[in-house]
């Protein structure tokens, strides 16, 4: 009998490891099943049977080195959700798709929204007794999967963070004048990547001198007042604060996800001081930049991105199902194993930066957060140039199978 054939798909935000676990499946995948596709645009192209045979275009270590120091998403990304009734008929579409494709295993690279796909197909499965091995592959720069140590992508967007944060905090400290600058860093529900602006602070004594994240109580009258005590003891003041800080208590606009809707608190908290402290102030948005820097990403992240994808592939194979990947970290020298884990115990949660993080008296982190993120952004690539810039590898419209 010949081997059935694999599915690989990307969704939500783009990072710039996400391609590296594609790769990742891509590898896993050689020799293991027949026919490797590729969805474009997630579950939203499977619908619509825009699939990419990946198998040709990745014949050679090359192309897969190239596609791996590639940031944001090579097959392109959708936020589609599935609907919560079993008896809609995107379920038997979605599953007569992939019989027609001889479709036995499926992985899908993304965040938490990614993760409730899986549960839903893997539900459907069940029930309807297809033998399809769906398998979740994490990625996400929020860092916040439930049952894995960290998320790949995560270290890359960290180390971005924390050498952005030390460049502009030298060059903050250029002018003889009271100035405070606030940098506003993705986190919508929680600040781990706002703990990387403290990571230059602690290891070189420039960068964050206050820290503010979802996970701690907020208000503008106590900001203002951090401020201007750390104005009072030193000549600039360098603050990053998470998008998803409680500005207005929590209410907040929502998407079709229940996700909320964020305003610039960047800009915000700049107006505050400007109009309360009145000295030089100026925010700065990171923004994207924090998930598609492929010229400054960690070795570590990248490395161990393609590992996770080999490893959803190798727990497939193997039989699993409604699984999701994760890293589980060794005792002792730094060193992650793969495991597998219910995808259920993941999907629509939030893991929180813990408590023991963060140093809520000095609006700053603890000496066990930077013991946790340092291992997480060590090491350097070789970027190939092309004309000066990164050479990246581009899909395009040249695969799409019709």
């Amino acid at each position: 009998m010949s081997m059935r054939n694999a599915i690989v798909g990307q969704s939500g935000g783009p990072t710039s490891a996400i391609n590296a676990t594609l790769s990742g499946v891509i590898q896993g995948a050689a020799h293991n099943v027949g026919k490797l596709y590729g969805m474009s645009n997630g579950i939203a192209g499977l619908l619509e049977k825009r699939l990419v045979e990946l198998n040709y275009l990745f014949d050679n270590e090359e192309e897969l080195r190239k596609l791996e120091l590639t940031p944001s998403v090579a097959l392109g990304s959708c936020r589609y959700k599935l609907p919560q009734d079993m008896k809609s008929e995107i379920y038997p579409r979605i599953f007569e798709i992939l019989e027609e494709y001889n479709i036995g295993y499926l992985f899908y690279i993304g965040g938490n929204d990614s993760m409730d796909t899986v549960v839903k197909l893997s539900a459907y499965a069940s029930v309807n007794s297809i033998d399809v091995k769906i398998i979740g592959v994490p990625k996400t720069i929020d860092n916040d999967l439930m049952e894995t140590d960290h998320c790949p992508g995560y270290g890359s967007a960290a180390k971005y963070v924390a050498t952005t944060v030390y460049e502009i905090a030298r060059d903050i400290s250029a002018y003889n004048l009271p100035s405070v600058t606030v940098v506003e860093l993705m986190g919508r529900d929680a600040g781990w990547l706002g703990c990387a602006g403290a990571m230059s602070k602690y290891y070189f004594g420039k960068g964050s001198d206050l820290i503010y994240l979802p996970e701690m109580d907020f208000s503008l009258d106590s900001f203002l007042g951090d401020v201007q005590n750390k104005l009072s003891a030193q000549k600039t003041v360098l603050v990053s604060v998470s998008e998803g800080i409680p500005l207005d208590g929590g209410n907040h606009v929502t998407d079709v996800f229940g996700h909320k809707y964020l305003a610039g608190v960047g800009r915000v908290l700049e107006n505050a001081i400007r109009e309360k402290i009145g000295c030089k102030v100026r925010s700065v948005e990171l923004n994207l930049p924090q998930r598609c820097a492929g010229h400054i990403v960690s070795k570590t992240d990248i490395e161990e991105s393609v590992c996770i994808g080999k490893g959803a592939v190798s727990h497939a194979l193997s039989g699993q199902g409604g699984k999701m990947v994760a890293f589980k970290r060794c005792a002792g020298a730094y060193g992650v194993d793969i495991i597998a884990v219910d995808a259920s115990l993941v999907a629509n949660k939030i893991k929180h930066v813990p408590r023991e993080y963060i140093s809520y008296k000095d609006k700053f982190v603890t000496d066990k957060c930077i013991e946790y993120i340092t291992p997480l952004i060590q090491g350097e690539v070789d970027i190939k140039y092309v004309m000066g810039m990164p050479n990246h590898f581009d899909l395009g419209e040249r695969s799409c199978i019709k």
